[in-house]
């Protein structure tokens, strides 16, 4: 499986590429902030971006989506639930960051169970709302059976998203939670902000993991 992380943004989100070695093509997910880095990679190893996921619609998930756009058009893809942020970015986590993004009309939405086809790779989605009401996960699989999954803002290693921000709510991250709980512990977890982790280091460490 090939994926390169690249932390982006004010907050340092973290921002995966990912490509197959056969097409050449690549999806990145969660552009949070300046993407330079990104295009060199792109251009330096012969890659063509056409598609990005969203995990959810932070500001510092998405700051930098519109530098990319004009590589992958509309094929784009966020949890049907925080579609709204995409379209009107929050003005206030705008301030506090002291960044600037317009919102995005054309994009496609996402939900529990949906898969999405990808040279090389099978994505599903997992909706684990929480952080936000739209939240998802992606559970990503090459063509030799290698597993990732993707958590965004909902799982950090020996920690969780924080929803005191809107569209958090405990209740629904602790659900989330015991969705992610079903998964085996030997999948790699590469969160939206911190170093990797797994499931059973989760299961194990985390002061927040369902018992």
């Amino acid at each position: 499986m090939n994926y390169k992380r690249f932390p982006l943004g004010a907050l340092w989100t973290n921002g995966y590429l990912f490509w197959d070695d056969k097409t050449h093509e690549a999806f990145f997910i969660d552009p949070g902030g300046d993407t330079r880095d990104v295009k060199e990679f792109l251009i330096a190893n012969d890659l063509k971006l056409t598609m990005i996921l969203l995990t959810h619609g932070h500001i510092d998930h998405i700051a930098g989506i519109h530098e990319l756009v004009e590589l992958v058009g509309d094929n784009i893809y966020i949890g049907k639930n925080d579609a709204y942020r995409l379209r009107t970015p929050s003005q206030e986590l705008q301030a506090l960051l002291r960044v600037h993004c317009d919102g995005l009309e054309n994009f496609k939405e996402v939900d529990e169970g949906r898969v999405i086809g990808f040279p090389g790779y099978a994505i599903r989605v997992i909706e684990t709302p929480g952080h936000t009401e739209g939240s998802v996960c992606y559970l990503i699989q090459d063509s030799e059976g290698h597993k990732v999954l993707v958590s965004g803002d909902t799982l950090f290693a020996q920690s969780v998203g924080r929803t005191d921000l809107e569209g958090g709510d405990d209740i629904q991250l602790e659900a989330s939670l015991r969705k992610l709980a079903e998964l085996h512990d030997g999948l790699h977890v590469l969160p939206g902000h911190g170093p990797d982790t797994s499931i059973g280091e989760e299961r194990e460490m985390n002061p927040y993991w369902p018992r």
